[in-house]
């Protein structure tokens, strides 16, 4: 009967040795997987802030809100070239430092008023260094809002058959 037991609880310690690695780990990991792109934890929170200045939360939901920093994430990692890539990833990590020197601030303790400046700056200056991270961003952000579920249900009307026929119209 001890022999019995023994053996339960050492299957029960073998078990949780061969599981404790994969608890270990996930700290300081992206929330998703990527294959090709090596972004942390901070660096998606980062990325999510981005997101969500370029577009604010109003009456309908923002960046955060719909995770497109998780569409902006997967769409690099899986549709462009390791080029933009590496781009966007050196971008990812220039930002907050090029921020600091610009405005004296960390992007996530900047205000509004100046993470939209600074947007705007990169925006214009088709010459900064990180003006092919924010477009890549920019674009591929704009372009998840438009395919996610709140604008496909709530603001673009589905019809199944578009136009009408008007008899009455004159020719």
């Amino acid at each position: 009967m001890q022999r019995r037991t023994a053996l339960k609880q050492l299957f029960f310690i073998a078990g949780g040795i061969v599981l404790f690695p994969s608890c270990w780990g996930r700290a300081n990991k992206a929330s998703i997987a990527l294959r090709k792109l090596h972004i942390n934890a901070e660096q998606e929170n980062l990325l999510a802030e981005i997101v969500e200045s370029i577009i604010p939360e109003t009456d309908s939901p923002g960046g955060r809100t719909l995770h497109l920093h998780l569409f902006v994430l997967k769409m690099i990692d899986d549709c462009h070239s390791e080029e933009d890539q590496q781009v966007f990833v050196q971008g990812l990590k220039d930002w907050d430092q090029e921020m600091n020197d610009t405005v004296g601030k960390s992007f996530l303790l900047a205000s509004s008023d100046q993470r939209q400046s600074y947007l705007m700056d990169i925006e214009k200056d088709k010459a900064h260094p990180l003006s092919g991270f924010f477009m890549m961003t920019k674009r591929r952000a704009i372009q998840g809002y438009l395919n996610s579920a709140y604008v496909m249900k709530n603001k673009l009307i589905y019809e199944l058959v578009p136009g009408r026929y008007n008899g009455y119209a004159k020719v």
